[in-house]
């Protein structure tokens, strides 16, 4: 079989899965392989090594069941960077890139890129490692209740050489942080989907851990828990930023006013113009709000 007739056929084979068939193949057997799409298409006449082919059908058939592409190949991409993701963690998405802009502007702007962040609910630990890199003055700290999560982003942070610069600890919310605090940054990305609407099989979401992703009856239940703390969590000037869903952020966001109630509070659309993020700019002590940057 060459490679073209191989990917036609995982194309037809796929394309019911996710509608991006042709896509998929192309991305399954570049992994494959080991290379490039672009070396891979421009030679489609070339036969198929035996030990390729058997790796490009193993990968297909647990597409096709409706895993999700960063678990069949074992690794997403986030803001520059490949992370290792398998089914103990959630799958890193484009729009949590936001929370990233927003953290290393206002870091930034306030002067503290060797102060101190703090991601709750890492998973992956794409936010806590992406943070470390970005500003390699920046003492991180990561926290999650699953200890098979925290072993996921323990590796992403060796993967990506900032391990010294992360200090990881197994916990619920807050509890493990509040002997460290206050820090300049606290990003959550808590469970926030209603339970109703978690996702079931076949759906490809339905792969990914349901304790990361239901959030209880309104999507809200580890927010009511976590946002009280924020007052002890975050300094003077620094930020808090909460994704949730475009459906409940506005309930956080009166959650997030009644826990700090001369913070700078404002709702950030993502990408697709959808409300996900709740964003809390803590004043100097002694001072008026500060309107978020």
């Amino acid at each position: 079989m060459t490679i073209g007739e191989a990917l036609r056929d995982a194309s037809v084979r796929l394309e019911p899965i996710g509608g991006t068939g042709r896509l998929d193949a192309a991305f399954l057997l570049a992994h494959a392989g080991g290379v490039t799409r672009q070396e891979m298409l421009a030679h489609a006449g070339r036969s198929l090594a035996p030990d390729v082919a058997d790796r490009f059908e193993a990968l297909v058939a647990q597409r096709e069941r409706g895993m999700p592409l960063a678990y069949v190949t074992g690794e997403a991409g986030f803001y520059g960077r490949m992370f290792a993701v398998d089914p103990r963690v959630l799958v890193p998405r484009p729009e949590t890139e936001i929370a990233i802009e927003w953290a290393l502007r206002h870091l930034r702007a306030i002067g503290r890129e060797r102060g101190r962040a703090a991601d709750v609910g890492t998973g992956s630990g794409a936010i806590a490692v992406t943070l470390a890199c970005e500003l390699p003055d920046l003492d991180v700290f990561a926290t999650d209740v699953s200890t098979d999560a925290l072993a996921v982003a323990r590796s992403n942070a060796a993967r990506n050489n900032v391990f010294q610069h992360i200090t990881v600890f197994h916990g619920d919310l807050a509890t493990p942080l509040l002997p460290y605090a206050p820090f300049d940054c606290v990003i959550a990305n808590l469970p926030y989907v209603p339970t109703a609407e978690c996702a079931p099989a076949p759906d490809p979401v339905s792969f990914e851990p349901r304790e990361a992703r239901d959030g209880g009856p309104d999507g809200l239940d580890l927010y009511r828990r976590f946002v009280p703390a924020l007052s002890t969590l975050v300094a003077p000037r620094g930020i808090a930023i909460l994704e949730a869903a475009p459906g409940n952020v506005e309930a956080l966001e009166v959650l997030v006013l009644a826990a700090l109630p001369t913070a700078g509070v404002d709702v950030i659309r993502d990408y697709a113009d959808l409300p996900r993020f709740v964003v809390a700019v803590i004043p100097p002590s002694d001072t008026k709000p500060q309107p978020t940057p």
